[in-house]
């Protein structure tokens, strides 16, 4: 019993007093890992294609680099275009929840507390919330965003983050490919193991930052680009010999 007693006690003392949760509402995560993981498997897949259609060691580098390139400027338009659309069809919302707030500050007032309800907060202590908040125009309009619209306006992501995290991650993603065409190599298979490899511990290393079975990741990225090389592989070497 003492030491069932004494058990809380120490389970409260090892409790760090404070902790800290990682941004997972930022705007440079996502476009980062998605960046690497498709300048990676687009450009493996592209060298897989041309290499099994006997493409020589000048042309698929050649190749390479116009796929990288155009790639990465691909990848930062589409996060650029994405982000600001996103963050533009948010504030236009957020407008007209102000105006309603402004229009009709009493019907917004019971809403709000509704909402509280639905949380499990008691009624009448929901609408006292409700009307301490309402008392900051902002801080309630920001309540009422995150009800309605499921989102903070004052935390959107920024689309210049978001373009150059994705040019960026495309661009070292996809170079790994040639890294042995550029030292001087000619061989297809050593440019696939190498990004197999990248797929592995990228696909690793994504997974630790998630909180995710490293080798469940790993695994999952490398099959992914397994199948879209293959394919690629495949086309190039039914189709290759017959282009001129």
């Amino acid at each position: 019993m003492t030491v069932a007693a004494g058990r809380p006690e120490r389970q409260h003392a090892l409790r760090p007093h404070n902790h800290q949760h990682r941004d997972v509402s930022g705007g440079w995560l996502r476009p980062t890992v998605f960046g690497a993981m498709d300048g990676l498997v687009t450009n493996v897949s592209l060298i897989a294609g041309v290499g099994g259609g006997g493409l020589d060691r000048s042309r698929i580098i050649l190749t390479g680099l116009a796929g990288l390139v155009a790639g990465a400027f691909s990848m930062a338009t589409g996060e650029f275009t994405s982000v600001t659309s996103q963050n533009e069809l948010v504030r236009a919302e957020v407008d007209v929840e102000r105006r309603q707030l402004s229009a009709f500050p009493q019907e917004e007032k019971e809403e709000l507390a509704a909402a509280f309800v639905e949380k499990g907060i008691d009624p009448e202590l929901a609408r006292q919330v409700a009307e301490q908040v309402s008392r900051n125009p902002q801080e309630a309009l920001r309540l009422h965003a995150k009800e309605e619209l499921g989102v903070d306006p004052e935390e959107l992501p920024s689309p210049v983050v978001a373009a150059v995290s994705s040019f960026l991650s495309f661009a070292v993603g996809a170079v790994v490919p040639l890294l042995s065409y550029l030292s001087g190599s000619g061989s297809l298979y050593l440019a696939l193991a190498i990004a197999a490899g990248a797929l592995l511990g990228l696909g690793a290393v994504v997974a630790r930052l998630t909180a995710g079975r490293w080798w469940v990741g790993g695994l999952r990225q490398l099959a992914v680009g397994v199948v879209a090389a293959g394919v690629t592989y495949g086309v190039g070497r039914a189709i290759g010999t017959t282009v001129t």
